[in-house]
């Protein structure tokens, strides 16, 4: 998984970087298949007092993007990670479920002659 990170208009802190690293790293706990992660810190307000973490996802097939306002990275990088892997865990549910309905559909069915 490829994981880029943009801070605008500040430079972010090589240790909230390694913390954003080893939250989006979890994800793959949760898919498999994920092909890149792009999160975005800004600044909402001009006094600077309102954080925001934008996460986006992609997938084969899907692109997930959460954005997240609080008063630290961390918790709003946490919480945006949070909301990602409930919908993880919702589309590798309905991709399980379509393999199943298929596999239902293949089987042989008795056909009575008469």
């Amino acid at each position: 998984m490829n994981i880029r990170i943009t801070s605008r208009k500040f430079k972010a802190k090589e240790s909230l970087k390694n913390f954003i690293k080893e939250e989006v790293k979890t994800l793959e706990r949760y898919y498999d298949g994920i092909l890149d992660c792009n999160v975005i810190l800004s600044f909402t307000h001009v006094k600077d007092s309102i954080k925001t973490s934008e996460v986006i996802v992609k997938l084969p097939g899907h692109t997930i993007s959460v954005e997240v306002s609080t008063d630290e990275f961390e918790k709003s990088t946490s919480l945006a990670v949070e909301k990602i892997q409930k919908q993880l865990i919702k589309i590798k549910t309905k991709r399980v479920d379509k393999k199943k309905v298929t596999a239902k559909r293949l089987k042989p069915k008795e056909i009575n002659e008469d």
